[in-house]
């Protein structure tokens, strides 16, 4: 056991100062496992970011320079949390100087650009972690372990969408995420990958898949930088264009023979986080909504209720317990990054590689080729294998 791990992030945006409270966390939610992260350093390009996070989070250095991160010899962890057009020349030098990569989906973006990453890190011998946090809620753990154990059966139908809000405004601003150069993908890469992601865990690899996208606000304020998330509304002035999708749907085929639906989309009305999963199975059927994530419906043939009963999250689930001892007290969105980068130091301390690492998110990346291949094709598309 390393007890003391340097802890160095770059981008201080929303998802930075989440990492940087989840790693705080650890220390407090688990501290049976002596995991003692360390906030060394954090950087970004606007100076009054990195402010706000050395004083409320703590971090004992700040930098404007993203390099001083990887550099700093007290840094034995590099998390990545800046725009995705930035990650694999990140990745590249934290990979080159030896340090271990926590990097948020979806990683890279294209599978090319993906592809690269997970090489450089394999390639360098760093252990990697990708940000896929709703994984981590206790049902959803519970739901996986009701699979492995054959209490669902084999699974017939599986359906998974991503329905956020953030962007129904019209007015709300262009950030780095609406603009293909910088994101890649649109509502794709954001909210899709966790999709796909999740059926990945539960139901599988994904034989091919058919999809369809669409763009329905055409153009938003240019956000001020430095300024505000992807979730603030913008009070006029100049409008420049989106340039990747807002919504995606696709019909998809698994390797084990279940047919399913995947959907996701940034603008929705109605909906403000509806990260959901329904799975039916020859022995039964399962559906979570994160809007509801401490309650789970769970339908058994052979059970007493010829319907669908309510679990409640509880200590007798896992990860719950290291955070309160009371049945249906509910956690939150922290709480599951809290899980996630407990799990991923575990994963450094012991010196072996955890999931989800970067093939994980190779696995994903080629899933999201496929789609936006039928967007062109209007057809069925292969997922190429992920083996390497």
């Amino acid at each position: 056991m390393t007890p003391h791990i340097g802890i160095g992030i770059i981008g201080m945006g929303w998802m930075g100062m989440v990492h940087g409270r989840a790693y705080r966390q650890v220390r407090q939610r688990f501290h049976e496992s002596e995991l003692l992260p360390d906030l060394v350093i954090c950087a970004d390009d606007t100076e009054n970011r990195c402010g706000q996070a050395r004083d409320m989070l703590g971090f004992a250095r700040t930098t404007t320079d993203w390099r001083e991160v990887i550099e700093d010899p007290e840094v034995s962890v590099v998390n990545i949390t800046a725009p995705n057009n930035l990650h694999l020349e990140m990745v590249r030098a934290a990979s080159a100087a030896g340090k271990h990569i926590f990097c948020e989906k979806p990683v890279g973006r294209s599978p090319g650009e993906t592809d690269e990453i997970a090489r450089a890190a394999a390639d360098a011998g760093v252990l990697t972690w990708v940000g896929y946090n709703y994984r981590w809620a206790p049902l959803v753990q519970h739901t996986r372990r009701l699979v492995e154990d054959g209490k669902l059966g084999d699974i017939t139908h599986y359906r998974g969408r991503f329905f956020a809000g953030y962007a129904s405004h019209p007015d709300g601003v262009l950030s780095w995420r609406f603009q293909r150069e910088h994101a890649g993908s649109g509502a794709l890469g954001d909210l899709m990958s966790h999709v796909a992601d999740m059926a990945h865990m539960l139901a599988g690899p994904i034989r091919r898949i058919v999809g369809q996208q669409a763009l329905i606000i055409e153009d938003r304020p240019v956000a001020p930088a430095g300024e505000g998330t992807h979730f603030s509304v913008g009070t006029g002035g100049k409008r420049d264009p989106v340039t990747n999708e807002d919504y995606a749907g696709a019909l998809v085929e698994f390797e084990n023979g279940a047919r399913g639906t995947f959907e996701v989309c940034r603008v929705i009305q109605g909906v403000k986080c509806q990260m959901a999963i329904e799975i039916h199975g020859t022995k039964g059927a399962v559906r979570w909504d994160f809007e509801r994530m401490n309650e789970l419906q769970l339908y058994s043939v052979d059970g007493p209720h010829d319907g669908f009963v309510t679990l409640q999250s509880g200590p007798a689930y896992p990860g719950h317990a290291h955070f309160n001892p009371g049945p249906a007290v509910g956690l939150g969105y922290d709480d599951l990054k809290a899980i996630e980068t407990f799990h991923f130091l575990q994963s450094i301390a012991a010196g072996r590689q955890g999931e989800p690492g970067f093939c994980e998110a190779l696995a994903v990346a080629r899933v999201l080729s496929a789609i936006e291949r039928s967007w062109s094709s209007d057809r069925w598309e292969t997922i190429e294998s992920s083996r390497r």
